[in-house]
């Protein structure tokens, strides 16, 4: 006799473990965001310069921008607000400084919204023109849905953009497997830390600038040869 499938009998920790898999099928770790080319150009050739870019990007970047968004976006789904999902997914998108991330942001928001059309989450057909904006925005949707705490969703959305960049920089670099799980236990903290303030933040807080990636993405765009999209 076969076995019945019930959706809401996980925790939803176990739900948001799916959410930051990177066996998700929307292509997550195809981009390097500006990675590839800082590696080419000498700005990060070893472990500890790396570990400096992750860290400058966790600090002065997603704990600004992205995380912040993110529990914006993670708000207007617990109150079913479709107009500030989608104020705060363009808001996402518009500070994409490259036409390379913008284009990233659009094809994993659209990965994803077919994903969670197709698993028949709650609303998502409906959102579904909101959800393909950015891939945050979906991912607030599927974390609300399960039950999953605006913090703990926060820290897998930032655990997952950390896990995806060590994986290209070990390719990229290259640096040994071990050498990447000692940045992510050695990151584990910067990343709390950057959820935590970036809960805090209010709005008139919000934003900003690192020009660095912007000109490494800018330039992966043209790259002559390189492993990860634009």
């Amino acid at each position: 006799m076969g076995t019945t499938i019930r959706p809401d009998a996980a925790p939803p920790l176990l739900r948001l473990l799916q959410w930051v898999s990177p066996t998700l099928p929307i292509g997550g770790f195809t981009y390097s965001q500006g990675l590839e080319w800082a590696v080419e150009a000498g700005w990060v050739g070893d472990e500890a310069a790396f570990a400096d870019w992750l860290r400058d990007v966790l600090e002065h970047s997603l704990s600004r921008v992205d995380l912040p968004a993110f529990a914006r976006l993670h708000r207007a789904c617990v109150a079913r607000d479709e107009h500030a999902l989608g104020h705060w997914a363009a808001w996402l998108l518009a500070c994409r400084e490259t036409a390379e991330l913008r284009l990233e942001e659009r094809q994993r928001g659209r990965a994803l919204a077919t994903l969670l059309v197709d698993l028949g989450l709650p609303r998502a057909s409906e959102w579904r023109p909101r959800l393909e904006t950015t891939a945050a925005a979906g991912f607030a949707l599927a974390a609300e849905a399960d039950g999953v705490p605006v913090r703990d969703a926060a820290l897998g959305y930032a655990w997952a953009w950390l896990e995806g960049q060590i994986v290209a920089g070990v390719k990229l670099i290259p640096l040994g497997q071990t050498a990447g799980q000692r940045l992510q236990r050695g990151l584990a903290g910067v990343v709390a830390d950057a959820v935590d303030r970036a809960l805090d933040l209010p709005d008139d807080a919000l934003g900003a600038s690192l020009p660095a990636l912007a000109i490494a993405s800018s330039r992966h765009e043209t790259q002559y040869t390189r492993l990860f999209r634009s």
